[in-house]
């Protein structure tokens, strides 16, 4: 019989008490393979699978490091944190030419509507600190009309260009060519050490000193709702900035208590699977049935504030139309947001009942189910502290992303160009430096006479700062790989060592000394490519649903609707596909670590299984 012969090939995997029943693994898990619980002599020895993954992510671990050392290179957090100039000045800052200078101006803030900004933390338009914001709308092609008539329109308009520069009657084209003062200065409040647009809401519309549209040197035309658009820009990026500064100084604050919390938690945990060997059917009861208590009176407490809020003015606003706040004592003035938690909890709560209606056998295997885990676990202690390994592994990952992504976002750099008055000039455009250009031969030359070199623009020309936006994506990808890693480590590591246990012929003494230490080894040593395989996979997908979610929020305000249903189905197909990906791999690590397969034979294994047993 087979059985009897997978007995005779691995003596110690003959029998194995689940609920009081002796069956045989190859029951569950099929007859081509073999199991030792020591696991020191399986029939077919233990090799290293995808071994081509785990070189490939080894060398895009060190290739990780030292993007972060380049970025620590070139970055400065500083300009994150604080207002900085397009020159890398910052504004405020004693001892500077900028101390009476707190705000910061855009010359053109149209452009701040650009999806650059959140990536790069820097607006791309020329940027001045000024002592004060514009309080009115005008052009300079307005103030060289009005120079003529009064210096006083130049000598206010002149605040808001380059420093230096005195010269009114150079051709707007030029002017804005060099970008020596902005096409247009708006109405703008200080906000946060930024000049934003004064806007002033006027029966329902959305107005600057009481104009909806207005028009820069050009003779373009512009709109509020452009202004509104590139304002939202600035405010998420300085809200990102805010948040993260708060999250870290409650973090500082607050850490024995987090601290304290988690002891707490971690000793209710201990004792809760320790009861469960002895009042596993009790307790599940218990737990089912206070949790149903509470999705009830979650209900009643819903429908009291609902009745509650009734009409009361401003009750019925959409929370779309709220948008993203961090008070969340304005969303619970919201009737919507009541009727969204009570229909949640309903349904939650008429799910749990078909449940115990329909699956009430299946609760009693439960129950035995839980007490052998609770077996298992006091056999197996160790395990009880392993997420504590995870726990730092993800906080590194995090922390260093994070950092990462701060210094890369900061890594732009002053670039200055040669203008020349003279097109023939051969080093007209070119890069310089204003420190050295007065020692140079370049203004020498008689083609290059009256050439200065001025600030162009605020970023880089290297390959490096050009291809920043790809180098936050790859440290995006690369963190969210090194994030699943660790949970499939975790995952295999446990399985292993509960499958030592599982297969056990008497239990506790037969379990292998140690069985966490050898799982772990055995999951590093053998099978980190599969690991890193199955992580990868899942770190795309994610990726890609992330990518989706940026431009599903960019396209908030257009009025494609197919581009938007597309974009909705594909946001709903990866959701989909992410959550079964999630649930295979970890299917597939268990058989990695039980089998020693490759994660491909790995998964189709467990998916056969699965299918096979898709009932229970």
């Amino acid at each position: 019989m087979p059985a009897k012969r997978y007995a005779q090939e691995s003596p110690a995997a003959v029998r194995s008490e689940v609920g009081g029943r002796q069956t045989t693994p190859s029951r569950y898990y099929g007859e081509p393979h073999k199991f030792d619980p020591f696991f020191r002599g399986p029939v077919r020895k233990r090799s290293c699978t995808d071994f081509l993954c785990c070189l490939i992510f080894m060398v895009v671990i060190l290739a990780y490091g030292a993007l972060g050392i380049v970025a620590w290179l070139h970055g400065d957090p500083r300009k994150v944190l604080h207002a900085t100039d397009s020159y890398g000045h910052f504004c405020g800052q004693n001892e500077t030419p900028n101390a009476k200078k707190p705000i910061l101006f855009y010359f053109n803030i149209l452009k701040c509507a650009n999806p650059a900004v959140l990536i790069n933390l820097q607006c791309p338009t020329t940027q001045m600190c000024v002592s004060k914001c514009p309080d009115r709308f005008a052009t300079y092609t307005d103030m060289q009309l009005q120079h003529t008539l009064s210096k006083s329109y130049w000598d206010y308009y002149k605040q808001f260009c380059k420093p230096g520069f005195n010269n009114p009657n150079k051709p707007v084209s030029q002017v804005l060519r060099d970008e020596d003062c902005p096409s247009v200065i708006i109405p703008s409040r200080p906000f946060l050490q930024r000049c934003l647009p004064d806007f002033i809401p006027l029966n329902g519309t959305l107005m600057v000193a009481n104009q909806t549209r207005f028009q820069d040197a050009l003779q373009t035309a512009h709109s509020v709702t452009e202004l509104r658009h590139a304002a939202n820009g600035i405010k998420g990026l300085v809200d990102t900035k805010e948040l993260g500064m708060k999250i870290v100084e409650d973090y500082a604050k607050s850490w024995p208590w987090i601290l304290i919390g988690l002891l707490i938690a971690a000793a209710v945990s201990l004792t809760f699977i320790l009861l469960l060997r002895f009042t596993a059917g009790l307790l599940l009861w218990v737990t089912i049935i206070t949790i149903m208590l509470l999705l009830a009176y979650g209900m009643w407490y819903c429908s009291s504030e609902l009745s509650g809020l009734g009409e009361r003015l401003g009750s019925d606003v959409a929370i779309v139309e709220v948008g993203l706040q961090t008070d969340l004592q304005v969303y619970l003035q919201l009737r919507q947001t009541w009727i969204i938690f009570l229909i949640l909890l309903g349904v939650t709560e008429a799910s749990i009942l078909l449940m115990l209606i329909f699956l009430r056998g299946r609760i009693r295997v439960a129950i035995t189910l839980l007490r052998e885990a609770s077996k298992a676990t006091g056999c197996i202690m160790s395990s009880l502290f392993y997420p504590l390994i995870t726990f730092l592994l993800l906080g590194l990952c995090i922390i260093y992303w994070a950092v990462t992504a701060i210094f890369l976002a900061s890594s732009g750099e002053a670039v200055y160009k040669v203008m020349s008055p003279d097109a023939t000039c051969p080093y007209a455009n070119s890069t310089c430096s204003p420190e050295l250009f007065n020692k140079t031969s370049v203004a020498a030359l008689a083609s290059c006479k009256g050439s200065q070199c001025t600030f162009a623009f605020y970023g880089g020309e290297t390959p490096y700062h050009r291809y920043l936006f790809l180098l936050q994506l790859l440290n995006l990808l690369v963190f969210l790989w090194l994030v699943h890693f660790s949970l499939a480590l975790e995952q295999c590591t446990l399985a292993g060592a509960f499958a030592s246990y599982y297969w056990a012929p008497r239990k506790p003494r037969d379990v292998p000394p140690c069985p966490l230490f050898s799982s772990f080894s055995r999951a590093v040593r053998y099978h980190s490519g599969s690991l890193a395989f199955g992580s990868l996979i899942l770190s795309v997908v994610q990726l890609a649903r992330i990518l989706l979610e940026y431009l599903d929020e960019k396209l908030r305000g257009a009025n494609n609707v197919i581009a938007r249903f597309i974009l909705c189905c594909l946001k709903c197909c990866f959701w989909c596909l992410e959550r079964f990906l999630r649930y295979m791999n970890r299917n597939a690590y268990i058989m990695v670590a039980i089998y020693g397969t490759n994660f491909c034979t790995s998964a189709r294994e467990a998916f056969f299984l699965l299918m096979r047993n898709v009932v229970r």
